[in-house]
């Protein structure tokens, strides 16, 4: 066996739990140093999340935004891929249980991640999907473009007016960046594809608890976001509290009074709280965590009386300048990449130095050619950011290939206005039209 080829066998073992940003950071940091890392996720692939709204809005397909796991780490012979579901840990003997294996480790890295948070209204999910993973994108993309097949069946314009209101809950980067692409749709991509209405009957509405959307940028960029999303069509509502949803409609409160809003569609990205594993980590270690199921970390991002054990990403609750870090990819990649250092520092005797964060701005795109950054240094909007916001993006893609297609894509997209993912996948529930079922069932 070559020197290159040879596998590099080492008694400190890593075990990685989770390929999104922060564990994927974290193994290629170690990829061929002196450990053996595992890591282990119950998909088999990485996928970018941020991008996730352009699937389901039909602007890219799934294989555009996730990456083979196996593939992206494979150059590194010291990492192990096993996809598989961690059931629980060991804390005391040191010991990853998953699926029908168990994996020992010298350092632990816990990067599971989050999921959405409907604050005690689980039942809701169902009828407002979130948008965290492969499979929520596609049933979203599966509503809206079966939305329009079923208004161009249905001749009641009540009905058809129904079925043709989305509601985003959440004027978070997520609520506005769908928003923003959905009103596109609507109103450039579809507007000539259907002949019994007209889709740009579409209403969207974005429904923010807080007194304007985008609270984590400033609040000048926030006003020209809304701006842009109103001059695209957009309804919005602050200050607006969900209450309860049903089939087709959901009520607010608002300081006007309550309301009811008779929508086909209702989009939810009003929050997230810790992966469902949180908390059979949380119990294992006995650590603290905050009101959302996050794990709290010690300044090298270990747990409190286990150094042994670190926590990245959405999973970890670290306090910087008094503020929680916010659940976004930098933060989840800067963690992930510092841990792999902070373990190979430690095998060299070493004591790093604590994990700060450097943020090197803040993104959300409103539609095209319209955007916001905020880079700290300065502050821009429309056109200018626009473009930071895709090259951004397209840098962070995990893989060439992916970058090549991406790319691609979105120039098509811009210079044609359409979007060439439009597939109805799943389930479909679209009825016979009443002009039609005589035609189709003769003979």
């Amino acid at each position: 066996m070559s020197q290159k080829t040879k596998a590099v066998i080492n008694n400190h073992r890593v075990v990685i739990i989770g390929g999104g940003f922060g564990g994927l950071y974290a193994a290629r940091k170690l990829g061929n140093a002196s450990v053996d890392v595992t890591l282990i996720d119950r998909r088999n692939f990485h996928l970018f999340q941020p991008l996730l709204y352009q699937v389901a809005t039909g602007g890219l397909s799934p294989g555009d935004i996730a990456s083979p796991l196996r593939s992206v780490l494979n150059r590194y012979k010291n990492i192990r891929v096993v996809e598989a579901q961690v059931d629980r840990i060991d804390a005391r003997e040191k010991l990853v249980f998953a699926g029908q294996e168990t994996y020992g480790y010298d350092s632990l890295i816990i990067a599971t991640g989050s999921t959405h948070h409907y604050f005690g209204n689980d039942a809701w999910a169902s009828i407002a999907p979130g948008i965290k993973t492969i499979e929520d994108a596609l049933e979203i993309r599966r509503r809206i473009f079966e939305t329009y097949e079923k208004a161009e069946h249905e001749i009641d314009p009540t009905l058809r007016q129904t079925l043709l209101t989305f509601v985003m809950i959440g004027g978070g980067p997520t609520g506005v960046e769908l928003a923003g692409a959905i009103a596109e749709l609507a109103y450039a991509t579809l507007k000539e594809d259907f002949r019994r209405f007209d889709p740009r009957e579409t209403k969207i509405i974005l429904i923010e608890a807080g007194n304007r959307i985008l609270a984590a940028y400033p609040e000048k960029l926030a006003q020209k976001a809304r701006k842009s999303l109103e001059k695209l069509g957009v309804i919005i509502k602050t200050q607006t509290l969900v209450t309860d949803i049903h089939e087709n409609k959901l009520i607010v409160k608002s300081p006007g009074g309550t309301e009811e809003i008779h929508a086909g569609n209702m989009i939810w990205a009003a929050g997230v709280k810790a992966s469902q594993l949180a908390a059979i980590f949380a119990a294992e270690t006995k650590a603290e965590t905050d009101k959302s199921g996050r794990i709290k970390v010690m300044p090298d991002l270990s747990i409190e009386k286990h150094p042994d054990i670190f926590v990245v990403g959405d999973l970890a609750y670290f306090e910087q300048d008094g503020n929680p870090l916010p659940g976004v990819a930098p933060v989840a990649m800067q963690q992930g990449k510092y841990v792999a250092k902070v373990i190979k520092q430690r095998l060299k005797g070493k004591s790093p130095r604590s994990f700060h964060y450097l943020n090197k701005g803040n993104l959300a795109v409103i539609g095209r050619n319209s955007a916001i950054a905020d880079l700290g240094f300065l502050e821009l909007s429309g056109f200018p950011a626009w473009l930071i916001w895709v090259f951004v993006h397209i840098a962070y893609l995990i893989e060439y290939d992916n970058r090549v297609l991406v790319l691609i894509q979105w120039a098509w997209n811009y210079f044609t206005k359409k979007r060439g993912a439009r597939l109805i996948t799943g389930k479909q529930e679209i009825p016979f039209s009443p002009f039609e079922k005589s035609k189709d069932t003769a003979g």
